[in-house]
């Protein structure tokens, strides 16, 4: 096998993991190129069907190109989607930096779809790769009963062994993506055939690299119009992923203790 096959063999395992052992389950879904490789994922890992719901945690400031993909998969993958609408940036931590702010109404209503629903297990697509602090992460990585990662004190896995009991009151967040890099993303994307939101394409010089909120993210500069360009572009390129993110800028320890206290 190649790389993508190792690659996809690997997380439709734990994504099956994950569905034998939690319940109940849902993916989180930003409609952004991650989140859409790691459903493709799951459609194959289970022929077709996604035996869980998807959560959008919906601030309501997605881009309109990014609410009407949505709309398009639900309907033509006749996916099971919940809606979870965020609280207000007045009720999130005061201490913050304004940008992370915005970003941690996400954190909350995560914690509230969680315990509305009384979650066990929530999939992810987050990457080693795309933030040092998502480096330490580990597959099924516990969550306490407030939703807080402990960095210290993970569970080792060792063979493809994963504890996914939760902690009391708490959770196991399932990163199948963990392995992958931005590169693998964009060439799966391309032999797979994949459909992606068009803003990642360039427009007048520009596009987006990643996906958030339409005020806290911003396009670089580019002229990749296709996905083909998009990979020659990252090959040659060492520009950080999340240049474009708002938040990322604000203060050193912004993104680690917004990762303390429940963020993706």
């Amino acid at each position: 096998m190649d790389r993508l096959d190792e690659l996809e063999s690997q997380s439709i395992f734990i994504l099956r993991e994950a569905v034998n052992r939690l319940n109940p389950l849902a993916m989180l879904w930003s409609v952004g190129k991650d989140s859409n490789v790691l459903l493709w994922l799951a459609r194959k890992a289970f022929f077709g069907r996604v035996p869980f719901p998807v959560i959008l945690l919906d601030t309501g400031n997605e881009f309109p190109e990014v609410y009407a993909f949505r709309d398009r998969l639900i309907r033509e993958w006749n996916l099971s989607y919940i809606d979870a609408v965020c609280p207000g940036v007045e009720e999130t931590d005061p201490s913050l930096p304004p940008k992370s702010r915005a970003a941690a109404r996400k954190t909350l209503g995560l914690k509230r779809i969680i315990a509305a629903r009384g979650l066990r297990g929530v999939i992810l697509g987050i990457r080693r790769d795309e933030q040092a602090i998502r480096g330490k992460e580990r597959i099924m990585s516990p969550r306490d009963a407030a939703g807080g990662w402990d960095v210290k004190h993970q569970p080792a896995e060792f063979w493809d062994q994963y504890n996914a009991e939760p902690p009391p009151g708490g959770h196991v967040r399932v990163h199948p993506l963990l392995a992958w890099t931005e590169l693998d993303v964009w060439r799966y994307i391309e032999r797979e055939g994949m459909p992606v939101v068009p803003l990642y394409f360039a427009r007048e010089g520009k596009r987006f690299r990643s996906l958030g909120e339409k005020d806290i993210t911003f396009p670089i500069l580019s002229e990749a119009a296709s996905v083909r360009e998009i990979i020659l572009e990252l090959e040659a390129s060492r520009a950080p992923e999340r240049a474009g993110r708002a938040m990322d800028h604000e203060s050193e320890d912004a993104f680690e203790r917004l990762r303390a206290q429940g963020y993706m």
